[in-house]
């Protein structure tokens, strides 16, 4: 997966004011659950479109970005966590075992 990582507060404006669809995937590297969540949705990478932006977020390296994350997309912190982001503002919310590359393809 060509993964875009997030580690400035100015990349978190980009996609808020992006248009069309952007993924933002929440992974804290110290979580085997949020391990086995990544690995799943990687495993399901022919699903997507190449041009949709795949953003990945390191939350125990850029905890105040996931704060940041939740805050501009007025979501819950979680992890593992996968936003659909459209036209700036999250339309699918998606955490732990419920993340699903097939669901965002659907509401894509």
């Amino acid at each position: 997966m060509n993964w875009i990582n997030i580690t400035t507060p100015q990349q978190i404006d980009d996609i808020k004011a992006a248009t069309g669809y952007s993924i933002i995937f929440k992974h804290s590297t110290r979580c085997p659950i949020s391990m086995m969540a990544k690995r799943k949705f990687e495993l399901e990478e022919k699903l997507f479109d190449e041009t949709t932006p795949l953003y990945f977020l390191d939350l125990i390296k850029y905890r105040e970005l996931s704060k940041a994350v939740a805050e501009t997309f007025n979501v819950q912190h979680e992890s593992p966590q996968l936003l659909l982001i459209k036209d700036g503002e999250c339309v699918l919310d998606q955490s732990h075992s419920s993340i699903s590359a097939e669901e965002v393809v659907e509401v894509m």
